[in-house]
């Protein structure tokens, strides 16, 4: 997979100026701080939840990047998974200008988006800045400052055979060229994020606005989860999938992380959030039998 390469508009190829230390581009305004943009809303739940729904739904995005050489921005397009706390993973080829241009400069965003009928822009959507970390084929490179908001490292997230696993349960075609030499994981790490949900609707996000805590051993359970739903209980599934608006039947579920999961159904890729946590007594067992069983109203409180 190679990049057609442009000259620069300029005609030369001047050196790009020294990048400064990353800093969040939503410094300031994770908990909802305005920084003097009155447009901006507060940071609540439900933004929260619309930023998981937009970037773990996704089974592409659009890669911003500097171009090497000259710093033009250049834009890909690109395969979308994400860990199990919620960080995106991308898999590249070196012979790509979106590989070489994160290998000079780490630095880039995305955009995930939700379509829809009538005027494009009144559906949501969400640009995520990051710093790109190379998935080695041993673990994870070492994070500058594991205590930051952009290093929420976790157990479960931070193996590279856990990420594999991840990426091609999203995408099982890439299985076609996964082990070319010249192919390998990136994790996003992110740093913030603008996210519009439609008009009036603009929100500035930090990295914990997006990425969920370390949940220990839990993403080892979610497999054992995820595999038992597909083998046993595909017509619940299925429920699942009609209740949440979605058509057909076969869907299985691809994903699963502390706050939901994925199903898919051919090349339709959709997400579901739990009810109630997965953590403590119960587990994942207790968060599936909440989704397909809500409780009931108490109809004695009435009145």
């Amino acid at each position: 997979m190679t990049s057609d390469e442009t000259p620069s508009p300029t005609g030369t190829d001047p050196q790009p100026e020294p990048r400064p230390a990353a800093t969040s581009p939503s410094a300031g305004t994770a908990s909802g701080e305005s920084g003097g943009t009155p447009l901006l809303q507060p940071v609540d739940e439900a933004a929260r939840h619309l930023a998981r729904m937009l970037l773990r739904s996704a089974r592409e995005g659009a890669l911003g990047v500097l171009r090497p050489g000259d710093g033009f921005p250049a834009v890909s397009r690109t395969l979308l998974a994400t860990d199990f706390s919620g960080r995106p993973i991308i898999l590249v080829s070196a012979l790509s200008l979106h590989a070489r241009a994160l290998a000079a400069d780490p630095r880039c965003s995305l955009l995930v988006a939700r379509s829809g009928k009538g005027d494009p822009l009144a559906h949501p959507r969400m640009t995520i800045f990051a710093e790109a970390v190379p998935i080695a084929p041993g673990g994870d490179a070492a994070l500058a400052d594991p205590g930051s908001d952009a290093a929420l490292a976790d157990p479960g997230g931070g193996d590279a055979a856990a990420v594999r696993e991840r990426f091609l349960s999203r995408h099982p075609k890439a299985k076609l060229y996964v082990d070319f030499p010249d192919f390998r994981f990136l994790r996003l790490m992110p740093l913030g994020a603008s996210l519009n949900g439609g008009f009036a609707r603009a929100f500035e996000l930090g990295a914990t606005d997006i990425v969920d805590a370390p949940a220990g051993d839990l993403a080892a359970g979610a497999i054992r989860a995820r595999d038992h739903m597909n083998e046993d209980h595909g017509d619940a599934i299925d429920t699942l999938a009609a209740m949440h608006g979605e058509d057909g039947t076969g869907w299985q579920i691809v994903t699963v992380d502390v706050r939901g999961f994925e199903i898919a159904r051919g090349d339709r890729l959709a997400r579901i959030e739990f009810g109630t946590s997965p953590t403590g007594e119960g587990g994942y067992r207790k968060a599936f039998v909440h989704l397909l069983r809500p409780p009931q109203p108490d109809v004695g409180a009435a009145g």
